[in-house]
C-alpha cells in the first residue's frame, strides 16, 4: 500500500515537472519569437537627414513620431538638417546647405558670407515590413529639395532588402535631375548580435553615388570633380539615439556626419512623471444626503477629491428632480479619456445612493465644451468591475453642454481666478538677412490672465529682450520686396527694442449657445502688430468629427512702440515706399475635420486675408501619442506675391511641444515653435483671441 502511494506521487511529480518544463519551453518559443519579429537592423541617416547611407537615399524609414537633428560636412558643402517622421510612410527632413568658399552674390560682402540654399525634401514608403511581405523588398518614392529655388531638386524610386540572419540591407534605386539614373547602398552590421561593446554598434557601408555633380547647372565648382562613384566608410549607432558616420568622398575627399534622433512622438517625457496624482480608490462612502451626511460635507468631500485629481469644481446643484449637476475645470490633462475615468473613479466612490444621476459639464477658457450624465446605479457597478470603461462611455456618452435646470437649488459656488501669472523664455529666430544667415531674439515674456467678473477671460503679455540679433535688421526684403500692404514683412520691428513692451492686452467673452453652437466676442491688443474687435461663431456637436464655423476681425496697425495705432500702412512700388489708409478686415469660413484612425486635424479656411488678399489657407496638424503636435500649411490666394520671379505662395511648418516633456506631472501648456518658407504679406492673418475650435478640441482629445 505504502509502495503504490510512494509510487502515485512519484508519477505526478514526474507529470507535474514535465508539465512545467514544457510551459517553460513554450514561454522560451515564444520569446525567441516576438525578439525575432522585433529584430530590425540599424537605422542610418544620410546627410540630408533622410533614411539612407552617407549621400544616397534608402526606402527604409524611422518608427512615427521620430525627430532628428543633424550635421553633414559633404565637401564642399556644410549641411545643417531635421527630421521628422510624420506618419509611418512620411519622412520629411529640412536642411540648410551653405556652399562653402563661395560668397553669396547679393549680399555676401554686407555679412551674410558664403551663400546658402534653404532645402525641403519628402519620401513616401509603399509597403512597411509590418504588412507582412517581410522577404519582399520595401519600396519608397522620395523627392529632394522641393521648396525654395529647387537649386537640388531630385525625384527617385528606391527599393531595400534586408536580411537580419546576415545582418546585411541592400538598395538600390533611379533617379532624374541632379540625382541621374541609378544609385544604390549596402549595409553590414557584422557585430551587432555579441556582446562587445563598441563594436557592436559599428556597421561598415558603400554606396553607389548618383549624383550628376559634373553638369548639374548649380553644383559648387569645387564639387564637380569625381575620381570615383563609390563611397564607403563606417557608421555608429548607439541606442538608435546618436549617430556618428565617417566616408570617403567622391574618392576626393572624407565626410563626416554626426545626428542625434529621438522619438518625441510616442515618449513619456523626459522626466518621470513620479508626482502625478495616483487614481481614486479610497475611501467608498456611499451614504445617502441627509441628517447623517449633510448636503455641505459630501460637496466638501466632492470638492477635495476632484481637486486631488486636479480638477477644480466650480458649480453644483440640485435639481428638482434629485439630480446633481457640477461644472469642473480640468487644469491638468490633455486627454478626454484620462479627465473622465478620473471623474468617474470620484463619483463612484462618494456619490449618495438617493442620488439618481450626476451631470457633470467640463469648461476651458470660459466655454462650456462637453458634459457626461452619469446614473449613479452605472456609477456603482462600474466602482464593482461589473461595467468597462468602454461599457461606461457607452451609457453615459459625450454629449453637448447644457446649463443647469431652472429652479435649481445652488449647493456650492467658486468664482474663477482673478489673477494668474505665468513667465517663460521665448526664441524668434530669422533666416536670410543680408547681414547673416540666421538671427535670433531671446526674450522672457511674462503672461498674467484670469477672469474679470467671474466670466470675462482677459490675457496680457509683457515682452522684454535679453540678447537679440534683430536690432539692425531692415524691415523688408531688399532682393524681392513684397508688392502688396506690409501688414507682416516689418513685423521685425515689433522686437527691435530692449524695453519692456506690451504685446498682448484683451478681452474675450464666450457663451455656449446650445446644441454644440458656440459664440465669442474680442477686443483689445491681440498681438504685438494688431489690436481691434474680433467675433467668432462656431458650430461643434460632441459626437461630431466635423466642425463649421465664420469669423470676423476688424484690426488697427498699432506702432512699433507704446500703445498707439498707425491710420496708414506701408507700400512698396518695387523699392519706393508709400503709405495709404488701412483698416485691416479679415473674414472667413473655417471647415475643420478630424480623421481619427491618423489624430489628424484638418483645417480649410476660405475668405478675406489682411492684406485684402482672397484665397483659401489649408492646414493639417498631426497628434501624437506623447502630446507633441506637428502642423503644415500652404495658402493660396489672388495676391499675386513674387519671390525669384515666381508667384509665392504662404506655407510653412510649427510645432507644438508639451510643457510636461520638463515636468513631473501631467501638464495642459504647451511651447510652440512655428516657421514660414519666407517672411511674407500673402495670406496674413492677425490673431484674435483665443480660438474656440482649439479650445474645445483640447478638451475633446482623444489620442
Amino acid at each position: 500500500m505504502q509502495f503504490r502511494g510512494t509510487f502515485f506521487s512519484f508519477l505526478l511529480f514526474s507529470l507535474y515537472a514535465e508539465e512545467q518544463g514544457s510551459l517553460f519551453q513554450d514561454l522560451e518559443v515564444v520569446e525567441r519569437i516576438d525578439r525575432h519579429l522585433k529584430d530590425e537592423l540599424p537605422f542610418f541617416h544620410n546627410g540630408s537627414m533622410m533614411g539612407g547611407y552617407f549621400n544616397m537615399p534608402s526606402a527604409r524609414v524611422p518608427k512615427e513620431g521620430v525627430a532628428g537633428i543633424g550635421f553633414a560636412r559633404v565637401h564642399p558643402y556644410n549641411n545643417y538638417g531635421v527630421s521628422f517622421q510624420y506618419f509611418d510612410r512620411v519622412e520629411l527632413s529640412f536642411n540648410y546647405r551653405i556652399y562653402k568658399g563661395i560668397k553669396e552674390a547679393n549680399f555676401g560682402h554686407e555679412g551674410f558670407g558664403d551663400d546658402a540654399e534653404r532645402i525641403g525634401n519628402a519620401k513616401f514608403v509603399l509597403n512597411l515590413p509590418s504588412d507582412g511581405l517581410k522577404f519582399f523588398p520595401q519600396f519608397a518614392m522620395g523627392v529632394e529639395d522641393f521648396i525654395g529655388t529647387k537649386r537640388f531638386n531630385s525625384q527617385y524610386i528606391v527599393a531595400t532588402q534586408a536580411w537580419n540572419v546576415a545582418n546585411i540591407e541592400a538598395t538600390i534605386g533611379w533617379g532624374r535631375k541632379r540625382l541621374k539614373g541609378f544609385f544604390g547602398g549596402i549595409a553590414w552590421s557584422p557585430w551587432r548580435q555579441t556582446n562587445l561593446l563598441f563594436l557592436k554598434n559599428v556597421s561598415v557601408l558603400a554606396e553607389y553615388d548618383g549624383y550628376d555633380y559634373k553638369n548639374h547647372p548649380y553644383e559648387h565648382p569645387m564639387g564637380r570633380k569625381v575620381r570615383a562613384r563609390i563611397n564607403a566608410g563606417i557608421c555608429y549607432v548607439l541606442n538608435d539615439i546618436l549617430q556618428v558616420s565617417v566616408s570617403s568622398q567622391r574618392g576626393e575627399k572624407v565626410s563626416v556626419m554626426g545626428a542625434l534622433r529621438y522619438p518625441l512622438g510616442t515618449t513619456d517625457g523626459f522626466i518621470p512623471k513620479t508626482h502625478e496624482p495616483l487614481l481614486y480608490r479610497s475611501p467608498v462612502d456611499t451614504e445617502p444626503l441627509g441628517l447623517i451626511r449633510p448636503e455641505s460635507d459630501f460637496i466638501n468631500e466632492l470638492g477635495y477629491n476632484l481637486g486631488q485629481q486636479g480638477l477644480d469644481l466650480y458649480r453644483a446643484y440640485i435639481t428638482q428632480d434629485g439630480e446633481l449637476w457640477i461644472k469642473i475645470i480640468n487644469n491638468m490633462y490633455r486627454e478626454e479619456p484620462i479627465v473622465r475615468d478620473r471623474i468617474q473613479r470620484v463619483l463612484a466612490a462618494i456619490a449618495p445612493s438617493n442620488m439618481k444621476a450626476i451631470t457633470v459639464m467640463i469648461e476651458a477658457d470660459g466655454v462650456l465644451c462637453q458634459g457626461y450624465h452619469f446614473r449613479t446605479e452605472d456609477l456603482y457597478r462600474y466602482r464593482e468591475g461589473a461595467i468597462t470603461n468602454f461599457e461606461m462611455a457607452t451609457l453615459s456618452p459625450m454629449n453637448n453642454s447644457r446649463y443647469a435646470p431652472a429652479g435649481s437649488e445652488t449647493l456650492y459656488k467658486r468664482k474663477k481666478e482673478i489673477w494668474l501669472f505665468t513667465m517663460r523664455p521665448r526664441l524668434q529666430t530669422f533666416f536670410g538677412s543680408s547681414s547673416g544667415k540666421v538671427k535670433y531674439n531671446l526674450s522672457l515674456v511674462a503672461t498674467p490672465e484670469g477672469y474679470l467678473f467671474d466670466n470675462i477671460y482677459y490675457e496680457a503679455q509683457v515682452g522684454y529682450s535679453i540678447k537679440s540679433s534683430f536690432l539692425h535688421l531692415g524691415d523688408y526684403d531688399r532682393l524681392n520686396p513684397s508688392q502688396i500692404p506690409n501688414v507682416r514683412t516689418d513685423s521685425i520691428r515689433y522686437f527691435q527694442s530692449n524695453t519692456l513692451s506690451l504685446e498682448q492686452a484683451y478681452l474675450q467673452k464666450s457663451w455656449h449657445l446650445g446644441r454644440g453652437w458656440f459664440y465669442k466676442l474680442a477686443a483689445g491688443y491681440f498681438e504685438p502688430a494688431y489690436g481691434g474687435g474680433a467675433t467668432e461663431l462656431l458650430y461643434y456637436g460632441a459626437d461630431n468629427t466635423w466642425a463649421l464655423g465664420v469669423e470676423e476681425a476688424t484690426v488697427w496697425k498699432r506702432r512699433y512702440k507704446g500703445l498707439g495705432f498707425n491710420r496708414h500702412i506701408r507700400i512698396l512700388k518695387g523699392h519706393r515706399a508709400s503709405y495709404e489708409p488701412f483698416l485691416g478686415i479679415q473674414y472667413f469660413l473655417n471647415f475643420y475635420y478630424t480623421l481619427k484612425p491618423w489624430n489628424l486635424d484638418c483645417k480649410v479656411i476660405a475668405g478675406q486675408f489682411l492684406a485684402k488678399d482672397r484665397g483659401v489657407r489649408f492646414e493639417i496638424n498631426r497628434w501624437f501619442q506623447s502630446g507633441l503636435q506637428v502642423a503644415l500649411w500652404y495658402t493660396i490666394t489672388n495676391g499675386h506675391d513674387h519671390v525669384n520671379h515666381h508667384i509665392y505662395y504662404d506655407k510653412g511648418f510649427a510645432f507644438y511641444f508639451p510643457l510636461d516633456f520638463f515636468l513631473r506631472r501631467s501638464s495642459r501648456t504647451y511651447i510652440g515653435y512655428a516657421q514660414s518658407a519666407w517672411l511674407r504679406d500673402i495670406g496674413a492673418m492677425a490673431n484674435n483671441g483665443k480660438s474656440l475650435y482649439s479650445t474645445i478640441r483640447l478638451e475633446r482629445l482623444k489620442m
